[in-house]
């Protein structure tokens, strides 16, 4: 299978300076690498800037970075780049004391944050914590003045065996319940996606994000001015690509073609 693009818009420099990779759906699958990713991704990082995005919030950096080793993949923890990590600037930045709506891999990331007396929510995925119990506990400090904070707003993802709700849902009825409007931190968030540009200098209209998730990844994307390319695995559907306006740039069946497309076409 080829890529596809309905209408290809190409960058105003002649090469691309970064590209930004999603994790999970694009790399991988829980434990399972997408066939060919391996190989792809070194041919691509010995051409151009990589960094690696997600918005993963059940474990932790350290936690995801050894699962990507086991995997086989030569990532650095430090070029991994994560919705807990601009939750955790967040909350330092802001003096914030959260309800860490969290799983317990994903807390060694908040490490040293003093939670009592707390005067904000943080919600990511955490399915032990998606009870009436907890969410009453949230929603009762959102009627009392507290900050609601989602990591991120992702619909659904990816496993082994289906599609799973993911903690944008839950984020949606603390809004609704409260009539509060969150702050959101992951993809598709332009700050998210511009201050992961930011080791390399790389301005917007020079790099280029791959991802399984038409919104928060390509469109958020394609929103601060990048090229996206949406590829037909982890949690991509059948017509993702008529989703969003501008379409993406590109479809690709994986991650493999994608990087054949990027080094043959925009390098």
């Amino acid at each position: 299978m080829q890529c596809s693009a309905p209408s290809l818009r190409m960058f105003k420099s002649s090469k691309v300076c970064t590209v930004l990779i999603d994790l999970s759906g694009t790399l991988h699958i829980e434990d399972y690498a997408i066939p060919g990713a391996v190989n792809a991704l070194n041919r691509l990082r010995r051409k151009v800037n990589v960094k690696f995005v997600t918005n993963t919030t059940k474990e932790s950096r350290r936690v995801l970075h050894e699962r990507l080793h086991s995997l086989g993949f030569d990532i650095e923890k430090s070029e991994i780049f994560t919705s807990l990590s601009a939750a955790r600037s967040y909350v330092d930045t802001h003096k914030i004391r959260p309800l860490l709506m969290l799983e317990k891999e994903a807390m060694e990331d908040f490490e040293g944050v003093g939670t009592s007396d707390p005067n904000a929510v943080v919600i990511g995925l955490a399915p032990s914590c998606f009870n009436y119990s907890k969410m009453n506990e949230a929603f009762r400090m959102l009627l009392d003045g507290s900050t609601l904070i989602g990591i991120h707003k992702a619909r659904y993802l990816k496993k082994k065996d289906g599609l799973y709700l993911g903690p944008g849902p839950f984020v949606h009825a603390l809004e609704y319940a409260t009539g509060t409007q969150a702050v959101v931190l992951g993809k598709p968030e332009k700050a998210f996606f511009l201050e992961a540009l930011q080791e390399f200098s790389c301005p917007p209209d020079q790099a280029v994000m791959i991802g399984d998730d038409v919104i928060d990844d390509v469109g958020g994307a394609q929103k601060c001015g990048m090229l996206g390319i949406l590829v037909q695995t982890g949690k991509y559907r059948s017509k993702d690509e008529s989703k969003i306006q501008p379409a993406p740039h590109l479809t690709c069946p994986d991650f493999p073609a994608s990087v054949d497309y990027i080094i043959d076409n925009l390098l």
